[in-house]
């Protein structure tokens, strides 16, 4: 049975789950310092494992940032992501009410844009902002 539970991983979870998506692993103390500076975060269970995260990062008054949203790949296509991203988008509406101009932006891992689109997430461009850019 899948569960869904406000609260942030271990660093050992968030790793394994960075590596079963194809993102590799960051040195623990990275890790914890990252999660450590996480707004919200929510988790996917099945049973006791791990298989799908996804957090909000910023300054909660003016940019929100949506980041991490990862489901394992034998669970991918179940409807996780989609639940995932649902917390998440409760989180943004409720510090909406406090700050209502909040931005929310987020980076869409290649091919999994019209993901997002089912959530009204539309190109910086779309929406006359410019591009998105990034610094590497």
């Amino acid at each position: 049975m899948i569960r869904f539970i406000e609260k942030n991983p271990t660093v050992q979870e968030y790793n394994y789950l960075t590596q079963q998506v194809g993102w590799g692993a960051e040195p623990e103390n990275i890790v914890k310092e990252a999660i450590e500076h996480t707004l919200y975060s929510i988790c996917a269970f099945d049973d006791e494992q791990i298989i799908g995260y996804a957090r909000l990062i910023g300054d909660k008054t003016l940019f929100l940032y949506i980041q991490d949203v990862m489901v394992i790949p034998g669970f991918q296509g179940k409807n996780i992501g989609s639940q995932l991203m649902k917390f998440i988008l409760q989180e943004v509406e409720r510090l909406k009410s406090i700050s209502p101009n909040i931005r929310t932006y987020l980076g869409a891992s290649k091919n999994k844009e019209n993901f997002y689109r089912k959530f009204g997430f539309i190109p910086r461009n779309e929406a006359d902002l410019g591009e998105g850019m990034i610094l590497i």
